[in-house]
């Protein structure tokens, strides 16, 4: 499938994943348009060329209104995500886990609700999870329960939504600003541990998540699946 001319929203579009996904799609010639809180993201996305909205993806009145002054489009990536319930379960702050789903799984479902009503027959969502659902790492208990509620209504919601399609890719570890919450020389390192247990000898580039996402969007027989994307690690 061309993407020529066709309209696509990237919520959480702003940095990271989001925003190479919204580079990929614009110079595979889409009108794509991203949603984020952070304005001096989306003032750089919109200097970049794109088209950027002030959206509080928490907030179900703005992402309501924000859908509805959009009108119809073909294609929704939903790259929402939270750094909220990360850790040892024994120290994990359950109400840290609740931001976390507020942020994460709530933000994106009541995203994917308020596009339904404008999302082309023909066109497609993809959801941004992580590895954690299915990579069973210490210390990932909370973002795991997050990513992995998310990808088990993937298949169910392919037969709910159809003809519409809907999939979501797993990423493992990528080099996105999703890890700034630690020191930089221990992200460093994180990363190189990491590099070197993978397949491939490095971690993801946000690039490789959206080449994924972008094939998603193209492939009309793709449906209610999990696209891995972790290199080999897990």
């Amino acid at each position: 499938m061309t993407l020529e001319g066709l309209n696509i929203i990237i919520a959480g579009g702003s940095s990271g994943i989001g925003l190479a996904t919204a580079r990929v799609f614009k110079q595979s010639g889409a009108n794509v348009t991203i949603t984020g809180r952070n304005l001096d993201r989306l003032k750089g996305a919109e200097q970049a060329g794109l088209c950027a909205a002030k959206v509080d993806s928490c907030n179900n009145d703005a992402v309501n209104a924000f859908f509805s002054a959009k009108g119809s489009f073909d294609h929704l990536i939903i790259a929402l995500g939270s750094t909220k319930g990360l850790g040892n379960f024994n120290d994990l702050s359950l109400q840290d886990l609740k931001i976390g789903f507020d942020e994460k799984y709530w933000a994106q479902l009541r995203t994917l609700k308020a596009a339904l009503p404008y999302i082309n027959l023909h066109g497609s969502i993809t959801l941004i999870t992580a590895i954690t659902a299915s990579a069973r790492m210490p210390g990932t208990a909370g973002i795991a329960s997050i990513n992995s509620a998310l990808e088990t209504m993937v298949p169910i919601l392919a037969k709910d939504l159809k003809p519409i399609r809907i999939n979501a890719v797993s990423p493992g570890v990528v080099d996105t600003p999703w890890w700034d919450f630690m020191p930089k020389a221990a992200k460093e390192e994180a990363f190189k541990g990491f590099a070197a247990q993978t397949a491939v000898g490095r971690i993801g580039r946000p690039e490789d998540i959206a080449q994924a996402i972008l094939f998603l969007a193209q492939n009309e027989y793709v449906t209610g699946k999990i696209l891995g994307m972790d290199g080999g690690l897990y």
